[in-house]
């Protein structure tokens, strides 16, 4: 393990969890409308949080959108897949959206996606410093 891992691992293990989820929520929430499930997928959803649909829909439209593309349950917004279907689009990642994501564990609601993401990091960057003396 080099420096920077052993200095991120620390960190890690250090942080409290709610003040993690905050700064986490403080930045992606403005960004992707994040909603902090705890369950992340806007790099499948074209970076716009599909659990900002007032339905809570992860696998996609639920076909209730009017005319306009605004939603059944909140007229007041447009169709947060509708959205996502468009930027997907643009962005050449229909592929993405075919991919059927897993059931919420409502337990994780709120809490950090980056914790878990920044160990696996982390742990990732150790199993490659140890291949690497192995092949020395």
């Amino acid at each position: 393990m080099n420096i920077s891992q052993a200095t991120a691992l620390r960190a890690v293990k250090r942080a409290p969890e709610q003040a993690v989820a905050l700064v986490e929520r403080l930045i992606k929430r403005p960004l992707f409308g994040c909603q902090m499930c705890g369950h992340c997928i806007l790099q499948d959803t074209a970076f716009i949080c599909p659990m900002s649909c007032p339905k809570g829909l992860r696998d996609g439209p639920c076909g209730g959108t009017d005319m306009y593309g605004m939603c059944e349950t909140d007229p007041t917004m447009p169709c947060v897949w509708l959205r996502i279907y468009e930027r997907a689009e643009r962005m050449g990642r229909m592929d993405r959206l075919m991919k059927l994501q897993d059931d919420l564990d409502w337990r994780r609601e709120g809490s950090s996606e980056w914790i878990p993401l920044l160990k696996r990091v982390v742990s990732r960057g150790r199993s490659l410093n140890q291949d690497e003396r192995t092949a020395q």
